[in-house]
């Protein structure tokens, strides 16, 4: 008897998640990995922000909150859109959610029919694809190449428009590269989008905290497209809340309200205790994002310049994110122990069992010529998980 259903047949295993808990379960058994795989800030939520959630527990916000969230976190998270991005939302245009993955599942879900394209450009996060999948929806991936910087062209995007097109998603800063895109690429995309009506932007911004060459841009302050380019953030990245589950979103009132009808059958409202920190977090200034920033900067710095000088290796500079993603073909067709490397994911085995590093194979991104490190961990580790990786390759013949 075939009991899954057909949608999630078609669904696949996060390879992040798969190789994080590889990565424990190898840790469990004394083993000492040096685990980066995972994609989340290594620090504590700032106390002001824990402080808040305490104090909403003693004052009882305990009960059911709101579907699209509570209102004065609804304004926070507009005030911070206009103040930081130059975006502007009524409150009602905003909708709280349980991650800005809930974020955008609500928005995908919300606009794609069964036979509608989305052009992912690649390499991408690994849920994209998934997403447009469950929707019945047909990815559609674009190759931006290392040579550009991992980020697509505006000739690649109008060839890969169809009258079938619905959605394209834009991830900048972009996990898994590092890359971002400056204001007059932006430009050129929006202008290639402004001509065709149905077309509709998802813009992940949820890393735009973490930015080392200064003001992020959001392709949404271009008026002459601000209501087809749907924005989503969160408190996960920038305030180190992977844990609490706040996402949000902002788009025009009627996507804005068939999200919300969404949510309202799935999950409701997210944690009232979660939103009251993602409140504090917003409002109650701190130097912390900043430091945390400075901390990712130095970090990239050092496994940029260690992993540029591996013979072998090519590799771009990132410019935000907490990732580095690296070409390793040229590992291909190396042997260790009888072994052939033939793919990412050998590499990835391989510097699992030899040097006890994790990492994603590019093959969960849609480069499978590359691999995704994660500094977001200690320098200290850093520094030895980079030298093992370093001894590991070079051992290879």
């Amino acid at each position: 008897m075939d009991i899954v259903s057909n949608r999630l047949k078609k669904l696949s295993v996060s390879q992040t998640l798969a190789m994080s808990q590889k990565s424990k379960d190898l840790k469990a058994q004394g083993i000492d990995v040096i685990d980066l795989s995972v994609g989340e800030p290594d620090f504590n939520t700032p106390n002001h922000i824990k402080e808040a959630a305490k104090k909403a527990i003693d004052e009882n916000y305990t009960f059911y909150s709101p579907v699209p969230g509570f209102m004065d976190l609804r304004v926070a998270v507009a005030r911070k859109f206009k103040v930081e991005n130059g975006l502007t939302y009524a409150p009602e245009q905003i909708v709280v959610s349980n991650g800005a993955k809930q974020s955008l599942t609500n928005a995908i879900l919300s606009l794609v029919n069964p036979g509608d394209e989305v052009i992912v450009p690649a390499p991408y996060w690994v849920s994209y694809v998934e997403l447009v999948k469950v929707a019945d929806g047909i990815p559609v991936v674009i190759k931006a190449s290392l040579a550009n910087d991992f980020k697509i062209t505006r000739a690649q995007l109008k060839a890969a428009i169809t009258p079938k097109t619905k959605i394209l998603i834009l991830c900048s800063p972009s996990n898994p590269t590092g890359s971002i895109y400056s204001k007059a690429e932006l430009r050129e995309i929006a202008e290639e989008v402004a001509l065709h009506p149905n077309l509709f932007i998802i813009a992940d911004e949820i890393y735009e905290h973490i930015n080392f060459v200064g003001k992020h841009e959001s392709i949404g302050q271009f008026d002459f497209i601000f209501d087809r380019v749907i924005t989503i953030n969160g408190v996960s990245k920038g305030y180190a809340m992977t844990g609490w589950r706040i996402g949000f979103m902002a788009a025009n009132k009627e996507i804005a309200q068939a999200c919300i009808k969404l949510q309202g059958q799935t999950t409701s409202g997210a944690s009232s205790i979660a939103q009251m920190a993602a409140l504090a977090a917003l409002t109650i200034p701190s130097d912390f994002t900043k430091t945390m920033n400075e901390a990712f900067k130095r970090r990239c710095d050092m496994v940029y310049g260690i992993m540029s000088g591996i013979e072998g290796i090519r590799v771009n500079k990132p410019h935000g994110a907490f990732y580095i993603f690296p070409d390793i073909t040229s590992f291909f067709g190396c042997k260790y122990r009888g072994a052939e490397i033939l793919t990412a994911a050998d590499l990835t085995l391989y510097l699992l069992e030899v040097a006890n590093v994790a990492l994603v194979p590019g093959c969960a991104f849609g480069e499978p010529n590359c691999i995704r490190i994660s500094y977001a961990t200690s320098d200290e580790l850093l520094k030895e998980a980079m030298e093992r990786i370093e001894r590991a390759l070079k051992a290879l013949k």
